[in-house]
Formats: structure tokens, sequence, C-alpha cells
């Protein structure tokens, strides 16, 4: 009876944040959808979850390992990662403003001229759509990529070495099992990123800790080297090789935008959702900064070997050399499992904002995608469609490795587009009639979005070099091509004659009461 009546009173505090929160929905035209199941610490705990650290961070050292060795790792993550804080202030403020899934293109529709918002609508809204998606897609690429590397740590000698087919195969039952879990009711889905941000945290702890205990106190690098030393093996300048491994933290600390993308399953979402963007950025930098301070100390001194084993995972590498096969296996797993509760969360993200888009009309399909389903009260038709698509983008594996790193960069590049669209509208054509909500930077709004858009501008730029200044058409970096592909794509869609969105998308579409429109 006592617990009966425990959760009955807990439904009655949530309620009046529930009437608030719709009335919010309300007043953006929304009509409330979704069940509003996501509390602050789950809200925050989506963002967080794809960030991944410690998986992430195993996925992406190719990037800081060439380009300084110790230095490209540590000072190569602590420093981005305030760049990438002002990103979350500037995307927190607006969120907290306007919380809806739609999120990104909303706000560049409400805050940009008339006479402008529905083609930068439009570009935001696919940008930010096909960002997800690859983000779906390099997450669990990603995620087949480490189980391979515990296949051949495992293996007699580390002598297996995958194929591009194999690998796919794996990917493919990733993305199709993530599928399965994001088709579940909101209230599963919540409960289980509570699970994933304390599973992740505890990682991370754990990796800090062990892994310099069970280093030999001979191989543990000095302070000097391990915070001073710069090894370039890329052939680039030093100062420019720094930059390139920028690319590590920008790839990491990502698709904090997810948080938008729940708002409306989100409860009390104006507060929970800028403070969850700000807490996982925050939480991000500082921990992987020290993850990355234990790999400098704990990773010898040879970097080429590094890049060079066989077991063709620099993180994976650095561990065997000090834990061993089994001790290696018995942490990798459970790496790998972080790893796939983000391509979890990642898709959960991406499914949400397919969902939003569709509401608005924007997306082909978009009918059939504008669905929720009866019984989990979620949207399962976005979901799989955003599986499929992710399907199809991981067939680019078998063009080989620089295909593949195209797809990792699409998901920064795209986002990084969406992402900086809707800060520089508010402050061109809405600057004096912004309303801010309960989230608010005050008068350090212009200076930190200043910095935030002249950063993703820098880091997109950074994305498109090639890994090397000697390169050819199969090492080539292509995710410029992907990139104006993209874009191309979408502009060619809007101004399609007679069927383009020219001629028919006016923006977000109001589904209740008194919209945004003016």
């Amino acid at each position: 009876m006592s617990e009966i009546s425990s959760l009955e009173k807990d439904r009655g505090r949530q309620e009046p944040v529930r009437t608030a929160d719709e009335a919010l929905l309300h007043s953006l035209g929304y009509k409330q959808e979704f069940k509003r199941e996501f509390s602050p610490f789950e809200v925050f705990g989506i963002a967080f979850s794809i960030i991944g650290l410690l998986p992430s961070i195993a996925s992406v050292l190719f990037y800081a390992v060439p380009n300084g060795g110790p230095v490209g790792m540590v000072w190569g993550w602590a420093v981005p990662s305030a760049f990438i804080l002002t990103v979350a202030l500037s995307l927190a403020e607006l969120a907290s403003a306007a919380p809806t899934s739609g999120g990104l293109y909303f706000w560049t529709y409400k805050y940009a001229s008339p006479e402008t918002r529905n083609l930068l609508c439009w570009i935001v809204g696919y940008a930010n759509t096909i960002g997800s998606i690859s983000g779906v897609a390099s997450i669990d690429w990603a995620c087949a990529v480490q189980v391979m590397a515990a296949a051949a740590i495992g293996s007699r000698d580390e002598s297996f070495v995958p194929t591009a087919g194999e690998t796919y195969l794996v990917y493919l039952a990733i993305v199709v099992t993530h599928a399965v879990v994001c088709s579940l009711a909101t209230r599963v889905l919540a409960r289980l990123q509570s699970i994933y941000v304390v599973l992740n945290i505890t990682l991370c702890i754990v990796f800090i800790v062990v892994l310099p205990i069970l280093t030999p106190k001979g191989s543990i690098n000095d302070a000097s080297f391990a915070l001073g030393n710069f090894t370039n093996l890329s052939g680039w300048p030093d100062g420019f090789a720094f930059f390139l491994s920028w690319q590590a933290p920008a790839w990491t600390i990502a698709g904090f935008d997810s948080s938008v993308h729940i708002s409306e399953e989100a409860t009390n979402a104006a507060t929970a959702v800028p403070w969850a963007i700000v807490g996982a950025v925050a939480l991000g930098g500082i921990l992987g900064t020290a993850i990355n301070i234990v790999l400098a100390f704990c990773a010898g001194r040879d970097m080429a070997a590094i890049l060079d084993s066989k077991i063709g995972q620099p993180m994976a590498t650095i561990i065997f050399d000090r834990l061993g096969s089994r001790g290696t296996l018995s942490l990798w797993s459970v790496i790998v499992i972080v790893q796939y509760m983000m391509g979890s969360s990642m898709l959960l993200a991406a499914s949400r904002q397919t969902f939003a888009f569709s509401r608005d009309g924007a997306l082909p399909l978009s009918r059939y995608m504008y669905s929720i389903n009866r019984y989990t009260k979620t949207p399962v038709n976005t979901v799989w469609f955003v599986a499929v698509l992710a399907a199809f983008l991981g067939l680019l594996s078998f063009a080989g490795p620089s295909a593949t790193n195209a797809l990792f960069a699409l998901s920064i590049t795209g986002n990084n587009i969406a992402y900086t669209i809707p800060v520089v509208a508010r402050f061109i054509y809405s600057r004096h009639t912004f309303q801010r909500g309960p989230f608010s930077l005050g008068r350090c709004s212009l200076p930190i979005a200043m910095i935030a858009v002249g950063f993703m501008a820098f880091i997109n730029i950074i994305f498109f070099f090639p890994p090397t200044p000697q390169t050819n058409t199969k090492d080539m970096n292509y995710s410029v091509v992907v990139m104006c592909g993209a874009i191309i794509f979408s502009l060619a869609w809007y101004y399609m004659p007679k069927y383009g969105g020219i001629h028919w998308f006016t923006g977000p579409v109001r589904t209740a009461g008194d919209g945004i429109k003016e």
C-alpha cells in the first residue's frame, strides 16, 4: 500500500510539470503525441551515452596517435573540448527557449527572416537528419570493428584478419538489433538510459584506475613524455598535425543535440534538456582528458608500433600490451557493450529527428513515417527507416577506409552545419526579439556563440583534409565529396521543378493551437 501511495504522490507532483510541458509545446504549434517518460537524469543519459567516451576514444584514437602522439592525445583533446562546450552552451540556450523534437530546423525557421526561413529550415533539417543517420552508421560500424578486434585478440598469435564482408555482417546485425530495441515503449527506452550512463561512467573510472596499476612501473612514461612529447607520423607540419588530432574529440563529444530530439518525451524539458546538453559535454571533456592522460602515460614510446599492430585498433593494442590476451578481452568486451549502447541511443535520437521532419512533411515518404505505433506509442516506422538507411550507408565500407572515414566525418560536418545556422540566425535576425527560456547565458550569449560558430567552421575544414599530405585517389579524404553531395541532393530536391520543396514546403506544420507562424 505504501508503495502504491508513493507512486500516486510522485504522479501528483509530476502532473503540473507535464501540463506545463504540454502547454509550452502547444504554444510552439505542436500537440502532445509522445508520453513524457524521460526524467532529467535520463535526458542527460541519452546525450552522455552517445558521447560514449571510452569506446569512442577507442574508435578515434587513430586521429591522435599519428598527429602528435602523447600531445595529440592529451592536449588535442583538452583544448578543443573547451571549444565544443561553447557549442553546447549556444544550443542549450536555444533548446531552453523552444524544446521540441525538431530542434535545430525548428529554431532556424523561428529565428530566420521571412525571406530565408523556408530554405534555411530545409537545409538544416536535411543536414541534421543526414548527420544523425550517418552518426548511427559510424557508431555501429565502430562497434563492428571493435568486435572484430576482439576476435583478432582472441585468435592464435592475433592472426585473424576480418574481411570487409565479415565486418559488414556484424555491423548489419548490430543495426537490426538496435532497431528492435528502439521500437520499444518510451518508458523502457528512458530506463535504459540510466543503465547506459551508469555503466559508461563506471567503465571510465575503472579504466582510469586499473590500467596504470597493471602497467609495469618500468613501462610507464614520465610526465615530460606523456604530457610534452610530440610524435608526428602524418607528414604534415607539426602545427597542422596538432589540429588534425582535434578530430578525435570533435567526433566523440558530438550528438549532444540528441537531448533536444527527445524534448517531447522529457519532463520539465525547458530546464532538463539544456542542462543535459551542457552536463554531458562538460563531463565528456573532463573524463575524456583523464582517459587520454592515462593512455599517454601507459602507451609506451613507440607510436608507430601502436598504429601498425596486427590487432588494428590503437587502444586495443595499448591494453593488450599491458593486460595480455585474457585481461584485454575482459575489458574490451565491456567497451564493446558500451559502444553498442551508444548506437542504440543514437538510433533513438535519429528516429525522433526523422519523425519531427516527417511530421512537417519535408522527407520523402513523410505520410508513412509520421506515425505513432498504437502499442508502443513510439515512431516505429521512422526507427526502421533510419536503420535501413544506416545499413545502406555501411556499404561504403567496401570502398575502403577512405570511404569509411568519410562516413565518420559526415556525422560531424553535417551536424555542425545544422548547429551553426540557427545560432547565427538567432543573432542576425532575432537578436532583439529572442525570448529566453529558464537556461540563459545573458550578456555572454553573443561572444560564446561567436566562438562556437568559428570553431565549427574551423573543425569542418579540418575534417576535409587527408591524413597525410602525400595522397592518391585511393587514400584521398572523400568527406568533402560526401558532404557536398548531401547538400546538393537537398537543394536539388528543394528546387526541383513542380515537385520540389520550394513549391510546397512552408516550414513547421501546426498540429495544435497557436503555432509559430506569423
